[in-house]
């Protein structure tokens, strides 16, 4: 354990270390004063836009909307496992509007996300599609099935399986963070 007076601060106020200061006070800013993202119950970012953040069900360090310009429509409720990142301008969304009147959400599947998944910048992610364990979705890839295989990364539009991961190594690493 440091003496350093910024670890003590951090570890005082539960501030990630891989995330300025700046970002926390920013954050507090937009959502505590101007309160925009109001109802998030954690750090994002000020330009990410989260609807319905009380549906989402997230693991050990994910923080969804940390990075900059994602958004996340959680109508129909979203799951993200433990360890999953989520890229810049990346899009999440677990809800259509009706085809005719445009004010109305219609029920879908949620969306789930499992453990360790990465999805990279620009992509979007849309209703009813479940990702597994260790599934990497490239930059702009626009996943509109799901994927309950994992262990592959996915891109394209639409996605589709490009390469599969070493199973054993992803699994090494995964018991490595227990």
């Amino acid at each position: 354990m440091s003496n350093e007076p910024a670890y003590n601060i951090r570890s005082l106020f539960r501030l990630r270390r891989e995330m300025s200061v700046g970002f926390y006070i920013t954050d507090f800013l937009f959502r505590k004063i101007l309160r925009q993202n109001s109802g998030v119950k954690w750090a994002i970012h000020h330009t990410s836009t989260i609807h319905n953040p009380d549906k989402i069900t997230r693991g050990n360090g994910v923080f969804p909307g940390d990075s900059p310009g994602v958004y996340i429509n959680a109508v129909n409720g979203i799951v993200i496992g433990d360890y999953t990142n989520i890229g810049p301008n990346v899009g999440i969304i677990s809800s259509n509007h009706d085809f005719v009147n445009n004010d109305v959400h219609v029920a879908e599947d949620s969306v789930e996300i499992g453990k360790f998944c990465w999805l990279g910048m620009s992509s979007v992610v849309l209703p009813g599609v479940k990702l597994a364990d260790f599934t990497i979705v490239g930059a702009g890839a626009i996943v509109t099935k799901s994927f309950p295989e994992g262990y592959c990364i996915i891109a394209g539009n639409p996605a589709r399986i490009i390469k599969y991961l070493n199973r054993e190594e992803c699994d090494a690493f995964a018991h490595s963070k227990k």
